[in-house]
């Protein structure tokens, strides 16, 4: 497959499970190298540069977030050296994480249990979404963060992704369409390959993939994608 992100732009991933979507982000971020090809950011081979240099370019906001056996403040700030309590206070609060850390017995200096087994799946998901905030990188890599959240979390972590995807270049593995309704670029990954690319309207035009899978999502779930 061969595709391009534009600078500031959202480009979504969608497709059955197992098509390839996951694999995209992985090569993206260098967790598996390609066996031919290539992936370029600003035109230079992402071989070429040290995997440090790579991940101050990208954030990743997965579905599942593990935190380390450490406090709040130090999960968040593992984003950013030297970080500035004022820094941290405004990501803190633009992750919509900040009100329910200062109900904490510790505040930031809570103690978080391995794997962040003591917060609930939103909070855990805003305390990664600070992080990747703090950190600013320009390139973000989203694993639809709200598909595995309940729904009085779900809107929180909308608004906290609306503040970290500001002025960035994202890459979305969406599940659910309607927020992607909006993108760029959509691309239905079939086995593999592109089976499909175009933004919302031209791909419900062509009458393929990405129109039935808006359909069976519409009655699934009782949205209204078109």
């Amino acid at each position: 497959m061969s595709f391009e992100m534009n600078k500031n732009t959202m480009t979504a991933l969608v497709g059955q499970s197992g098509g390839g979507k996951s694999t995209v982000a992985n090569l993206l971020a260098r967790f598996w190298d390609v066996d031919s090809g290539e992936i370029l950011i600003r035109g230079v081979n992402i071989k070429d540069v040290s995997l440090s240099e790579l991940m101050s370019e990208i954030s990743m906001v997965f579905q599942r977030v593990y935190l380390f056996q450490d406090t709040i403040f130090n999960n968040i700030a593992m984003g950013k050296e030297n970080v500035t309590k004022e820094e941290f206070i405004e990501a803190a609060k633009k992750a919509r994480c900040y009100d329910f850390i200062m109900a904490l017995s510790d505040g930031f200096d809570t103690m978080i249990g391995e794997g962040g087994a003591t917060l609930s799946g939103g909070e855990k998901q805003r305390i990664s979404i600070a992080r990747c905030i703090l950190k600013d990188a320009p390139i973000v890599i989203l694993d639809e963060a709200t598909a595995s959240v309940d729904v009085d979390n779900e809107s929180y972590i909308q608004e906290a992704i609306s503040e970290l995807v500001k002025n960035k270049t994202l890459l979305v593995i969406a599940h659910r369409l309607n927020t992607i309704r909006d993108a760029d670029n959509i691309i239905v990954i079939k086995e593999g390959n592109i089976a499909e690319q175009g933004n919302h309207d031209k791909l419900m035009s062509l009458d393929g993939i990405y129109k039935g899978m808006v359909e069976l999502q519409n009655k699934n779930e009782g949205v209204k994608i078109l």
